[in-house]
């Protein structure tokens, strides 16, 4: 979304209207896939910033996340706490989960969390 690639219009299509809902830890792992990407030299040091100054400006209400029930499903489903916390949140929150994982798709589904999958 933030650097415009492929995904972006069919993300703002399934979005459109809706209110963005994440874990606490969102603007960690927004940081850390931005630093991935300067590592890897996809994207140079002012484009990094410029897609953090975009995220910042993105309107998300962030909700409270059962640490020990993430890391039951982290645990159950043999993926990363990280992950875990997005479909604890979804699922706390009653609402779907919005991916284009499907490895993550799958453990949310398998963890009894509602998924909205978007193709890449």
């Amino acid at each position: 979304m933030l650097l415009n690639e492929p995904p972006r219009p069919a993300i703002l299509d399934a979005t459109r209207g809706a209110r963005a809902l994440a874990a606490p830890s969102l603007p960690w792992e927004v940081g850390n896939a931005l630093v991935a990407l300067l590592r890897r030299r996809r994207i140079r040091g002012q484009a990094m910033l410029e897609a953090w100054e975009s995220f910042i400006h993105i309107p998300v209400r962030y909700v409270a996340v059962d640490v020990p029930e993430a890391l039951r499903i982290a645990g159950t489903h043999g993926i990363y706490a990280y992950d875990a916390y997005v479909i604890a949140a979804a699922r706390s929150a009653g609402v779907a989960l919005l991916t284009l994982d499907r490895a993550m798709a799958r453990a949310a589904r398998n963890a009894g969390a509602d998924v909205m999958e978007v193709a890449p």
